[in-house]
């Protein structure tokens, strides 16, 4: 009768781990995304946490002449302001960070528990605020179109057609699109068909779609509800009077622009506390800075071997 053989005759992967090195990543937020529209907006600092914006009443009643080398009157004219101009009040996006200072005495090799605690919660709440940017009722960009910057897709998917109106809307220095990503790949499906495929550009070190130059920047904050969603148009900057953001300066405790990280103290159950606080807001200096395109599929598909019979 032959030996029995053995089923273990080396060394495996559970014991050799016993004795092995591992390399410890950081934690990893699958919620993080790149935040585009808070790298292309221009931010302005807002010393006293209001920001008053004026505007021109009538402008159109401005009254000038071009002369004709004869002595008609010249017109009289001046130029008013609307009496009470809409002011924007900074808003927070604020948590507390509690960590167990036994966690972060013993645990911080190699990587620094506290420091990953508070990256983490900060990019949490940049992604929020990137979202109220977007959606906030008050100051956020969907509110804030006036009726006559909204426009429709003619056949519920986006077409270049489409894009081209809303051009009409922002034609000023158009800056950037602003869509969920799905729309992005539904409006290059439309441009396939078409045989028009949009040239892209590079931002940032990333390939964007564009359409008549203008990139077409994708933010997943833009809602998407029953397979329809939005696409923005910006015109941004405080000198071409367009959509900006409002951000406070000075704050104690400042990490960056508006963003302020507070020490709070130890508590008697050894629990040490962060106070994180982003003030920020937005404006749309005039209505022309904005206009939005409504009701966008994204869902619409071609059967492209019928297509190019």
């Amino acid at each position: 009768m032959a030996d029995t053989v053995p089923s273990q005759l080396a060394l495996g992967d559970n014991a050799a781990r016993q004795l092995a090195n591992a390399t410890k990543t950081v934690p990893k937020l699958s919620t993080i995304s790149p935040r585009w529209l808070t790298h292309l907006l221009e931010w302005l600092p807002v010393e006293a946490g209001i920001y008053r914006l004026n505007r021109v009443r009538n402008p159109r009643d401005v009254q000038v002449s071009c002369s004709q080398r004869d002595e008609a009157e010249l017109p009289q004219t001046f130029v008013d302001y609307e009496e009470e101009p809409r002011e924007y009040f900074l808003n927070s996006v604020s948590t507390v960070l509690d960590i167990h200072t036994r966690v972060s005495d013993l645990y911080s090799s190699p990587h620094d528990q506290i420091k990953e605690q508070l990256r983490l919660t900060i990019e949490t709440i940049k992604e929020r605020q990137e979202s109220e940017l977007i959606n906030n009722p008050d100051y956020g960009l969907l509110a804030n179109v006036s009726d006559e910057q909204r426009i429709f897709t003619l056949g519920g998917a986006p077409t270049p057609d489409d894009l081209d109106e809303l051009l009409t809307k922002v034609w000023k220095e158009p800056a950037f699109f602003l869509t969920h990503p799905l729309a992005i790949a539904a409006f290059g499906r439309e441009c396939t068909r078409r045989g028009v495929p949009p040239p892209t550009v590079s931002l940032f070190g990333s390939q964007f779609l564009t359409w008549r130059g203008v990139p077409l920047v994708p933010s997943d904050k833009v809602p998407l509800a029953d397979g329809k969603t939005k696409i923005l148009l910006l015109r941004v900057g405080d000198q071409r009077q367009g959509v900006v953001g409002l951000f406070q300066p000075g704050l104690a405790g400042e990490q960056s622009p508006g963003l302020s990280v507070r020490f709070m103290g130890i508590s008697r159950n050894a629990i040490a506390s962060y106070l994180i606080s982003l003030y920020c807001s937005l404006a749309i200096q005039t209505e022309d800075a904005l206009a939005v395109l409504e009701d966008v599929e994204i869902g619409k598909f071609h059967d492209y071997a019928d297509t190019y019979k």
